[in-house]
């Protein structure tokens, strides 16, 4: 049979408030100093991650976009098989 013992219950109920108090304090602390990198960041003009990768995402895209008109240009450019023009390109003078 447990005995009920008043100091060890008013230390428990005194313990179970202090962690209650420490573990409110930690939360506040945290969101302290997410607010102060907030800032921080806002103020050194830095990007969130999610932005940063969308924007690589759209210059991925654009990229591919600059490939494909590249080789379409190069191909509108290059001389016609089959054609020929009969004489010495022009610049390549024999002398």
């Amino acid at each position: 049979m447990q005995t009920r013992n008043p100091i060890m219950d008013e230390f428990a109920k005194l313990t179970t408030g202090a962690m209650g108090l420490a573990q409110a304090a930690g939360e506040e602390a945290k969101a302290a100093l997410r607010a102060q990198t907030d800032r921080v960041a806002a103020e050194m003009d830095l990007v969130r991650r999610d932005e940063f990768d969308a924007l690589k995402a759209e210059v991925a895209a654009l990229r591919d976009q600059l490939t494909v008109l590249n080789a379409a240009f190069a191909a509108t450019k290059s001389p016609k098989k089959g054609t020929s023009t009969g004489g010495t390109p022009a610049g390549d003078a024999a002398g």
